[in-house]
């Protein structure tokens, strides 16, 4: 190679002041120190190979010094001498550099880094729920395996052990398949071992959740007080039809949010499946069980915290397991079938779509009547979950009771 004779010289260097766009300070032969708008300043080596020209970064000024960058741009230079290109070789080493990092890293450490660097626009109740999945089912299996460890039989074995609920099993393939195909945008592994299990576990058709007619929630309504569960689970039952609100939305809420004297709860908008905050205008029922609840629990944070570990809120499955054991004629009543008995009470008797979607919190899928439905009907919301909580409580003495038209 011929000498090079360099002409930068630190005082060069360190006067040199950034403009509206980047510029070059030649040092020779290629070398060049480029200038940022924001006045940071790096090392590049340019130069021609098989009638291409090409860049490779060096670093940056003045963590690399002058004699360093120099050195180093000897170094690429031999390279382009022999017909080789350092940028080539530069995305080779980091390729090779990443696949390194991937056999030292842990599944449960970049599973983490998933969940920060991918999960931060969902709602906070989607994010608890992902990170209690991969906490109970996946990171006791493989989260100590390095990344590149892990193969399909591991993967298949953590769904097949739920398999009995075949929609959270599908939801948990999904989650790992997520976080891989993150690592393979990242270049840290090459192949899915989630991606080939798709359908490995079959999942039941589709049902829509049964509701009740009026008899029947009269029924229901009576055999609550029966069954010697805790207080705050029977609470929470009777709270889930007199507010119309998800479990989820219920079973995570905070006494902050309540305000007992106004008869209103206010659910924040990451609790909630549209991403929107809701408010639930509370029936005098709904209130005194609230106050009834307030006297066990009031001293913490949620209403209905797990009745074995008071820092957090009580599990899903609890309530799960009471419809379970609730005796009233009616085998396969869930929670989320109560949503679908309250609107169907409140729809035969009068009461409109609109009132009743806004009591769902459900989100209008049509653009045009989406644009005219801003209106909350707070009056006529109150005055429907004021009448929903004085009919069930009829229906539970026996009152009145007439059934439901067929829809």
């Amino acid at each position: 190679m011929r000498h090079i004779n360099y002409v930068l010289k630190p005082a060069t260097i360190d006067n040199a002041k950034p403009k509206d766009k980047r510029y070059d300070l030649t040092d020779g032969g290629g070398l060049v120190l480029e200038v940022m708008p924001s006045g940071s300043k790096t090392w590049r080596f340019k130069y021609h190979l098989d009638g291409k020209r090409e860049k490779v970064t060096i670093g940056a000024y003045p963590a690399f010094t002058i004699k360093q960058a120099r050195d180093r741009h000897e170094e690429l230079r031999a390279l382009v001498e022999r017909g080789q290109s350092p940028a080539k070789a530069k995305r080779a080493q980091s390729t090779e550099q990443k696949a390194a990092d991937a056999r030292r890293l842990s599944f449960r450490t970049f599973a983490q880094r998933w969940v920060d660097e991918t999960l931060f626009y969902r709602s906070g109740g989607y994010v608890a729920q992902t990170v209690r999945w991969l906490d109970a089912y996946v990171y006791p299996a493989i989260g100590d395996m390095q990344l590149d460890e892990v193969q399909p039989g591991d993967v298949l074995a953590i769904i097949k052990a739920r398999a009995d609920t075949a929609v959270t099993a599908e939801r948990i393939r999904v989650i790992v398949q997520q976080i891989y195909n993150h690592a393979i945008r990242n270049l840290l592994v090459t192949t899915n071992p989630a991606q080939p299990l798709r359908g490995a576990i079959a999942r039941a058709p589709v049902e829509h959740h049964r509701h009740l007619s009026e008899k029947e929630l009269g029924a229901f309504w009576r055999k609550l007080d029966e069954q010697g569960a805790h207080t705050t689970t029977i609470a929470a039952t009777k709270l889930l039809l007199l507010t119309m609100t998800r479990k989820s939305e219920l079973l995570r809420s905070k006494w902050p949010e309540f305000d007992l004297d106004a008869a209103q709860w206010d659910i924040p908008a990451e609790r909630m499946k549209m991403g929107k905050p809701h408010r639930v205008f509370l029936s005098r029922q709904a209130v005194e069980i609230l106050r009834q609840v307030h006297e066990l629990t009031g001293h913490g944070e949620y209403v209905f915290p797990s009745i074995f570990r008071g820092s957090v809120p009580m599990g899903d499955v609890t309530l799960n397991h009471f419809f379970k054991r609730i005796d009233f004629g009616v085998p396969d009543f869930s929670p989320h079938g109560t949503r679908g008995t309250a609107a169907t009470l409140l729809r035969e008797h009068a009461f409109g779509r609109d009132v009743v979607e806004l009591l769902l919190a459900h989100s209008e899928k049509n653009a045009t009547v989406a644009a005219y439905s801003h209106m909350e009907l707070a009056s006529d919301r109150k005055r429907a979950l004021q009448y929903l909580a004085d009919r069930v409580e009829a229906l539970a003495a026996g009152l009145n009771v007439i059934p439901l038209r067929a829809a």
